[in-house]
């Protein structure tokens, strides 16, 4: 494994002599914008393996992307390797659903420390929930970003992840021009965690489960996502959705578009860069 070849992978070429906040931020917009969140191997019939080769291979030589696990464990090598104190956190994701959070783990994110200050940097949650940022660990502090404004809560040790959402334009969708609203109230929780320092090791069992069980979103849904210069491209089964952030005032731009089994082959490769050595079910 060579950062150099990560770099290429990532398009990153500039200096990058002190682990800083404005060499980590540069480094991990790149990433966000060049490496998809995808599960695309669940549905071509490959194993998903939680090993930092498999995923350097993976991701950097074959040009895929990868889920949480592989793509944050991928950006903590890089960043290990350019000397910043980093550390491995295990999340549980909000279930809107259900209304509360997952009984167990279900996500890494990553802890980075600049200058006695610690960050959350997370590459892998996706659409339009991702940051672009590193985010301040801080308790009750608005941090707008491009998506919108994301904010910790602390409690008792326990972390608290959300976001304030903003109102949809579908234009298909909208027949008197009134905008969308996804639901109701503008705050979207996203995650829960601790500060307690995991091992890749500990996410073995979670990488083989999700792979096998039935009831999770990553085996019903075919998903593709990837961050771009002004919003964020989805393709999940054979629905592409292109968001642009902040179309008008606090308002998001988003054109929906229902491909065949050949335009999802060809929407991989042209817009997320992905061309796939087995056949994709959608």
């Amino acid at each position: 494994m060579n950062i150099q070849e990560y770099f290429g992978r990532i398009s990153y070429n500039k200096p990058h002599k002190d682990a800083d906040l404005q060499t980590l931020t540069a480094i991990f917009q790149h990433h966000i914008h060049s490496i998809p969140f995808e599960n695309l191997s669940m549905h071509c019939g490959e194993p998903i393996e939680l090993d930092l080769q498999a995923i350097y291979n993976k991701i950097v030589r074959k040009k895929r992307g990868g889920w949480c696990m592989e793509t944050n464990y991928l950006l903590f090598w890089a960043l290990q390797e350019l000397g910043y104190d980093i550390c491995i956190l295990g999340a549980n994701s909000y279930e809107p659903a259900e209304k509360g959070y997952t009984a167990q783990i279900n996500h890494i994110l990553l802890k980075v420390v600049v200058k006695g200050q610690p960050y959350i940097v997370d590459a892998g949650f996706a659409g339009a929930y991702q940051m672009w940022q590193p985010l301040m660990l801080i308790s009750g502090k608005d941090q707008p970003q491009v998506p919108g404004i994301f904010r910790f809560m602390e409690d008792n040790g326990t972390w608290y992840l959300e976001k304030v959402k903003r109102k949809h334009y579908i234009p298909e969708h909208s027949k008197n021009d009134f905008p969308h609203t996804p639901e109701l109230g503008n705050i979207r929780k996203l995650h829960k965690f601790t500060l307690e320092p995991r091992h890749i090791d500990d996410f073995q069992e979670l990488n083989a489960y999700l792979q096998v069980s039935p009831d999770n979103i990553l085996q019903k849904k075919s998903i593709c996502t990837l961050q771009t210069t002004s919003g964020v491209l989805a393709l999940v089964g054979w629905t592409l959705t292109e968001m642009k952030y902040n179309y008008t005032e606090d308002m998001d731009l988003v054109n929906i578009t229902t491909l065949t089994d050949e335009e999802v082959e060809k929407t991989l490769k042209d817009k997320f860069s992905i061309e796939l050595e087995n056949n994709l079910v959608p």
